[in-house]
């Protein structure tokens, strides 16, 4: 049964799990529930960018394309410190929370899960930026490419030297061009306009296997040469790259669920981490500022979300702080683990 969050967030329902790493590359895709708008004025779209930008340099989370559309956006991330579900997790219920109340209404905001794909960096990068910021143009908010570089909610004029917006990746993208910016920019700017004869490409957001191979001539040719291609849903790259992220996600998932058979839960967590840390588990239940109490809360909160694969929301529930307070808490666990080498399976 689906368990639903606050403020217009749906919980995941049990299905394939997401996949991510540090320096995962994704495209993420959020839409609106019943597809209804989820921007409806420049205020919120500012108040979206303003929380997005914000969590993107707490987390280290490094942005290389972006659009927001009235009914949904795209974002193209690569994960840094923090695990995108949780940049996300933050991020939508935030907003909603914000959005339901400015306009005053109740309920979802976001259409169950976003899509998030794990893409393969070469060949993808470029071409997602290009059909990331050609969106504007598809959805019919500007009419010419001259107007999309003065769009203002899309990444593709940060690109130009239109504006300057410090979250966002603009000589990774450019360096792939040439050395020169101002000859990096034209190319670039070519580029997009050649994407437009490409029309909506379902093969870079949907199709499983035509997806994960290339498209349906790769599929057709290793058929007729008997070659079984790996294919994943969430996942945009060639064959060898689908079985190495898929090799990553069983690995993480095997542990996960090696935890869990042992009885791991939040409770035995905070046993665990109160033991590594030479205090009473008391401590990590007792609210306040106390340093004790802070220490053991944050490694709780890093080792639920990372180890155990709990959300945000339901260690939120649990430990007594809002979900935010989890992320910011398990930010501070990850530091505290690294800098004193400590692991849960210690």
């Amino acid at each position: 049964m689906r368990k639903e969050g606050p403020c217009g967030t749906i919980s995941p329902m049990p299905r394939q799990s997401r996949i991510d790493a540090p320096g995962a590359l994704h495209h993420i895709i959020c839409r609106g529930i019943e597809r209804k708008q989820i921007f409806l004025d420049d205020q919120d779209r500012d108040d979206f960018l303003e929380r997005l930008g914000q969590l993107l340099l707490m987390t280290h989370t490094r942005c290389f394309a972006w659009a927001l559309i009235p009914n949904h956006f795209h974002l193209l991330l690569r994960t840094g410190t923090t695990p995108i579900a949780t940049v996300m997790e933050r991020l939508l219920t935030g907003y909603a929370i914000h959005f339901n109340h400015r306009h005053d209404r109740h309920g979802h905001l976001f259409q169950n899960r976003y899509k998030s794909i794990f893409c393969q960096t070469e060949p993808y990068l470029l071409e997602l930026v290009r059909y990331i910021h050609l969106n504007p143009f598809r959805a019919g908010l500007v009419n010419t490419l001259t107007d999309l570089e003065t769009y203002r909610y899309s990444g593709h004029r940060a690109l130009l030297g239109k504006c300057t917006t410090s979250w966002q990746e603009i000589m990774e993208v450019l360096a792939r061009f040439t050395e020169d910016l101002g000859l990096a920019q034209q190319r670039y700017v070519a580029y997009v306009a050649d994407g437009l004869m490409l029309g909506n490409r379902p093969d870079l957001i949907g199709g499983g296997l035509l997806r994960s191979a290339g498209g349906w001539e790769q599929v057709r040719l290793a058929s007729k040469y008997g070659e079984h291609l790996k294919s994943d849903e969430r996942i945009l790259g060639d064959s060898d790259f689908v079985e190495q992220v898929l090799g990553l996600a069983s690995e993480q998932l095997e542990k996960t669920e090696r935890l869990r058979s042992k009885g791991m839960n939040i409770d035995t967590l905070a046993q665990k981490v109160a033991e590594v840390l030479g205090i009473k588990v008391d401590e990590i239940w007792r609210g306040g500022k106390k340093p004790v109490t802070v220490m053991g809360r944050s490694l709780l909160c890093h080792w639920a979300t990372s180890e155990l694969g709990m959300t945000a929301e339901a260690v939120s529930k649990s430990v007594g702080i809002t979900a935010a307070a989890v992320v910011r808490a398990a930010q501070r666990g990850q530091a505290l683990a690294a800098s004193r080498k400590l692991y849960l399976d210690q």
